[in-house]
């Protein structure tokens, strides 16, 4: 993990699997040779990238999504940048934004897609909130580790979107729940 030190030590999940000693930091200018989940990779995380985490490892760059035009990327270097697709967050900080996750959710997301969701969710264990991240995002995860690479696995975000807007459009239609029901109007 590079950390550059954006968050509140207190909150920052990085931090706290620094102090469980399952990451292990590194330092700006280090390369690394195993996968970064990093905004300025070009492909997203999928199945294919399962030997490249096993054989090399796998790190997250712990940033504040709010200074993140600061972040000086190009000082953390890896053959093996990974973007991770629609997934939405469940920390108590950003509940329910899309793409914002903290460390934890980062790392488990791209353990689960390439086959190590036994590791996604012993990291995720270590949090109150963790499991909520696995519910929230079940249907989207399933969706990706079915992928083979990046490219299907952009097929298969952009398949779930669809799914989830056309799910959010038939829930418009519902009436509300203070709207009168037959009981109400036969009294």
């Amino acid at each position: 993990m590079w950390d550059l030190n954006h968050c509140d030590p207190k909150k920052c999940s990085g931090r706290k699997l620094l102090r469980h000693n399952l990451i292990k930091n590194l330092k700006l200018g280090q390369k690394f040779q195993g996968l970064v989940l990093s905004p300025v990779g070009t492909q997203c995380v999928s199945p294919n990238d399962k030997d490249i985490i096993e054989k090399y490892g796998l790190a997250v760059i712990d940033c504040s999504w709010a200074k993140i035009d600061e972040t000086p990327f190009g000082r953390m270097k890896s053959p093996h940048p990974r973007l991770l697709p629609f997934l939405v967050a469940a920390n108590p900080i950003n509940y329910g934004k899309p793409y914002q996750l903290s460390c934890v959710e980062a790392l488990a997301a791209a353990m689960f897609i390439t086959d190590h969701k036994k590791e996604a969710k012993f990291y995720l264990s270590k949090f109150s909130w963790g499991h909520s991240f696995l519910e929230l995002n079940s249907e989207a995860l399933d969706m990706y580790a079915a992928c083979t690479d990046s490219k299907s696995v952009i097929e298969a975000q952009e398949k779930y979107l669809v799914l989830a807007e056309s799910e959010k459009d038939t829930r418009k239609m519902w009436p509300s729940s203070d709207s009168e029901t037959e009981s109400d109007t036969s009294k």
